[in-house]
């Protein structure tokens, strides 16, 4: 049986119906770092989803248990040292869903090199008008309104403006640059990329929207938990308050930013991490999710 029409379900279900449910479920701003690991395992597992789905349309007649042997041969990988397949079906089942990949990758490679030289250009301007600080590990900008932002990548620069060192006590600066430190830590430009080029790829899918502004926020939310492991967490809020009218240039972290105001509540709510059961069930699903796509193509047991 062609597993096409079950895939293509699935598929939609992951890119439609998840991200919603996602959205109205109350766990991911508590434990912002495992959500964004499910965000992103949703869309690996519709690229996955997407491109099988293709195959077994362009190949109706084949389980992909079967034809798995034969997607490697049209690859040119001959496991029993054959000669490769000449059916012109076999490769264009290969080559539809090897386009999506393509392009997810290219749109990644595009993303990435882009906010790059934005964040050179920005770096060249700095070493203009910035002086560095060495007590603050910043460069300090001449400007009138508190801001903070880091350009991460090889050459990560945290930057802070010389209101913001002028008007923010010393624990509430301390907060804001633990913060910047942790998005140049976790390398946060690389899963911000990931999710742009999945949207640019996808870009009127539900899933494509909603985990590229999740993800921009959830980022947020685990920095700031970095910086509240050492700072108190009026400390934190207070300088987010101030710096919530900052502008920063494209490519950067802030501090600020539009989503300021769910942050601050958060920071400042009830906290509650979620239950090991419900973490442990959650952190389990992240996982299995890209590998359900196989396990509808190729169910156990069938040769």
């Amino acid at each position: 049986m062609n597993a096409a029409p079950v895939l293509a379900a699935y598929t939609a279900l992951v890119g439609i119906a998840a991200p919603h449910l996602l959205l109205r479920s109350g766990w991911p701003h508590r434990a912002p770092a495992l959500a964004a690991v499910v965000w992103h395992a949703l869309t690996v597992s519709f690229a996955i989803g997407a491109a099988l789905t293709v195959y077994n349309l362009a190949m109706p007649t084949e389980h992909l248990h079967a034809g798995l042997v034969g997607f490697l041969h049209a690859c040119g990988l001959h496991l029993d040292g054959g000669p490769p397949d000449p059916d012109a079906t076999h490769r264009l089942a290969v080559a539809l869903p090897a386009a999506i990949g393509t392009a997810l990758a290219a749109s990644f490679a595009f993303h990435v090199v882009r906010a790059r030289r934005a964040r050179g250009r920005h770096r060249q301007a700095l070493d203009l008008v910035g002086r560095r600080s060495a007590r603050l590990c910043a460069t300090v900008l001449p400007y009138d309104t508190p801001a903070a932002y880091c350009l991460p990548g090889r050459h990560p620069r945290i930057v802070v403006s010389d209101a913001a060192v002028r008007r923010l006590t010393p624990d509430q600066l301390g907060a804001v640059l633990e913060h910047e430190r942790a998005h140049v830590a976790g390398r946060h430009h690389l899963a911000l990329a990931a999710m742009e080029a999945f949207h640019s790829v996808f870009r009127r899918l539900p899933l494509a929207r909603h985990a590229r502004e999740q993800t921009a926020l959830l980022l947020e939310m685990i920095a700031d938990d970095r910086a509240l492991r050492s700072h108190s967490r009026d400390a934190l809020a207070t300088a987010m308050y101030e710096m919530v009218a900052a502008r920063v240039p494209k490519g950067a972290f802030a501090v600020g930013g539009h989503a300021a105001l769910i942050r601050v509540q958060r920071i400042l709510g009830p906290c509650q991490a979620p239950h090991p059961a419900l973490w442990s069930s959650v952190a389990a699903a992240a996982v299995a999710v890209p590998l359900l796509p196989l396990l509808v193509a190729c169910p156990p047991g069938l040769g």
